[in-house]
Parts: C-alpha cells; structure tokens; sequence
C-alpha cells in the first residue's frame, strides 16, 4: 500500500501568557489528545479532544521557568503544575480544507449542574493512586470530584461523545452539547467521586484501577452500532508499576455503548522498545512505549496508533469474536508478560511507520478517518507550554484502509 502525506496549515489558539521568573509563559490551546468524526456530520468535519488543561512537570517549570517555590514538590510522584484552571477540558469541533484545518468552535465540557468541568483529578479512593496538582505559587490545589484528564474521544450516531479519562481511568459520555451525563468507572471506586455533578456508574472491571499513573484510557473507538472499544495507554500495574513498565501487553476491552458494561477482552502486544528508532538516543525502557489511539476501519477491523515519543506506529488488527473474559487470574497477567510467556494475543499489520517519514512530527495522540482511504493525524502541542506547535497530517491511500 502506498500513500501520500501532506501537512495543513492550522492557526493556534491562545489562552494567555503569564510573566515568571525566567521567560514568559505562552499557552494556546491543546486539541491533540484525540479524534473522532461523526456519522451525518459534513465531509471534512471532525472533532477534536483536548486533555485537562495547561499544566508542567515540576521540573520543567523550575528549570525552564524559574519558579522555585515549587522546588519542595520535586519529589512527588506524578505532581502537575496547573496555571489556569479555567481553561479545563473541551471538545473542539474542526473542518479539515484542501490545505488547512480551521477551528469551527470550542465546546467546554460541563457538569450536571451546567458548569464548566476543571482538569483536577477526583478525590479518587483507595483503590485508585492519583497525581498531585500545584499551583504556580507552590500550593497543593484541592481535587474535583468532577474533574476530568480528558485524552480520548469517540462520538455517537446520538451527536453525543464517549470520552476517555486517564485519572480514574474513567469514560465520561457527554450529550452533544459537552454535557455529561454521567461516568463509568471500575468498581469499587465510586467513593472516589462522591459529590460530582453528574452520576457515577461502577461498570468497569474493578482490575481497571490498577492503572499506571498518568497512563489511563486515550484510545476509544466505535465498533458498529452498539459497542465501544476501548484500549489502556499501557500495561497495567498490576501489581506495581514495575510490572507495568516490564510487561509487553495492552488489554483492550470492548463494552456495550450505552451501559459501559465490558463484555470481552484482547489483547495487544506492544512492539520492541528498540524499534522506535527516532526515539534511540533518549535510549527509553521499554515502559515508555504506549498506546494513544484506536481507529474504526469497518467491520471488525481497526487501526492502533503505537508510539514513544519521536516514533509512532500505526498497526491494522482485526479482533473477529475470539475475546475472552477480563483476565484476573495469579500471577497477573502483566507479570506473565514481563516473563515472557507465551500469551494469545492480536495479530498486527503494519500500515505506517513515521521513523521512515521525518515529516511527521512527535508526540501523534489523535487519528480518525476522513474518507476510506484518507487518514488525519494530530500531535499534543502540551498547550504550548514547552514550545510545541500543533500539527496536523492528511495521509491519502492508495485503496481504502
């Protein structure tokens, strides 16, 4: 198979700017967590997700910012700093030209209650680890029972949206307004959301909670009229995150689309960490490697965006009906696949490789189709806090995908 590739033109968005100790602060808009488009929507038309908001690492608002009052939260595992609150999560809807993408709106997604949701993460409950949230000034912000890290999307014939979350992991399924009506989360878990402003439904296998931090639930996808499917980033850390960074295998779940309840499970085998060649001398464990999108090609076919950082991969699977249950057994499966056992898995195709096209850019979070033979890329710009820009891609086919 062939194919041609193009980069749009795409103009960025600002938030705002914030004066800090070194260098000024820039932040646009973010919509490269993920994409999706909708049946009955115009040619060209899709949408777009972008993730909790602004925030830094520790390090880098030290390093290449200059706020030292944070330095007392160096060692916090997972700590964000969040400068603008106000600028949470969205969905932005898009239409895809000849030679540009141009925003048509943004929509901030919303409570129950009509307001606007933060990116803070829920209070989260013993069965759940979850990261901290600083502010600029080096004070520890409360959680949001509400709060979502949106990183995911897939939209619904309904004109409603399903929406990946990474800090439960969760699934959020909003109303075409951005709306939500209410959240699916593992079981056992609802107690870290008491208070939200919309329903908390445990339809997740509780297994779901062993997430790694920072790495819950990016790729969503339809699978025909009535099923979803859904893929972790990366393997669970089931029982630690030492496990998770050794293990070779994502679990995907497909659930029914109205009630979240997951009916089987697949799973993906994460390819050598030393074939991701733009990404070698980071020298990166093979814990770096991740999965930030699943695509629906028809039937029961589907295409998996695999990436470190610089490289990115995208693989054809087909799943056919051999799922089987959520698997919880002992040793977990997670340690099994860091010994190397020999497990079933999914067979995968490989579509496009950006190590052979320097074109494309880093850090693909976000794939849908624009035609059966057209696919859109888009990289996370993190806001523009580091100074990346958003990118968008049109690779053409030869035949359909």
């Amino acid at each position: 198979m062939t194919y041609k590739i193009e980069e749009l033109a795409w103009d960025e968005q600002a938030i705002g700017a914030i004066d800090l100790p070194k260098k000024r602060l820039e932040m646009v808009w973010g919509f490269g967590s993920g994409l999706t488009h909708r049946v009955g929507d115009p040619a060209g038309r899709v949408w777009a997700i972008g993730d909790r908001g602004p925030n830094l690492k520790v390090e880098v608002a030290i390093e290449e910012y200059g706020v030292q009052t944070l330095d007392a939260h160096v060692a916090a595992d997972g700590a964000k700093v969040m400068p603008r609150l106000d600028a949470g999560p969205v969905l932005a809807e898009l239409q895809v030209h000849a030679d540009r993408v141009e925003l048509v709106r943004i929509l901030p997604l919303a409570g129950g209650d009509g307001r606007t949701l933060t990116g803070l993460p829920p209070p989260g409950s013993e069965h759940a680890q979850l990261e901290p949230v600083i502010d600029i000034g080096g004070n520890v912000i409360g959680s949001d029972p509400s709060g979502v890290d949106s990183e995911g999307v897939v939209a619904l014939a309904d004109g409603g949206f399903v929406i990946g979350d990474e800090y439960g992991p969760s699934l959020l399924h909003v109303d075409k307004r951005g709306v939500a009506l209410e959240r699916w989360v593992p079981a056992g878990c609802a107690d870290g959301y008491a208070g939200a402003s919309y329903p908390i439904r445990e339809t997740l296998p509780a297994i779901a909670a062993k997430r790694r931090l920072n790495r819950g639930v990016e790729a969503l996808a339809l699978w025909g009229k009535k099923k979803l499917v859904m893929m972790f980033q990366s393997p669970l850390a089931n029982p630690s995150a030492k496990t998770s960074k050794r293990a070779d295998h994502v679990r995907l779940w497909s659930m029914d689309a109205k009630t979240g309840a997951v009916d089987a499970e697949w799973l993906y085998p994460l390819e050598p960490i030393d074939s991701f060649k733009r990404d070698a001398s980071a020298a990166p464990g093979p814990g770096k490697r991740k999965v930030s999108e699943i695509t629906a090609l028809g039937g029961d076919r589907f295409l998996v965006l695999e990436r470190v950082s610089q490289s990115t991969k995208f693989f054809l699977i087909t799943l056919g009906n051999a799922g089987g249950d959520v698997d919880t057994a002992e040793p977990t499966l997670e340690e099994r696949s860091g010994k190397g056992e020999a497990l079933v898995s999914l067979a995968k195709t490989l579509v496009l490789d950006t190590d052979e096209h320097p074109e494309i850019g880093a850090d693909l979070e976000g794939a849908t189709l624009l035609s059966p033979a057209e696919l859109l890329l888009v990289n996370d710009n993190d806001f523009g806090v580091e100074g990346a820009r958003t990118r968008f891609w049109r690779v053409t086919f030869d035949a359909p995908l």
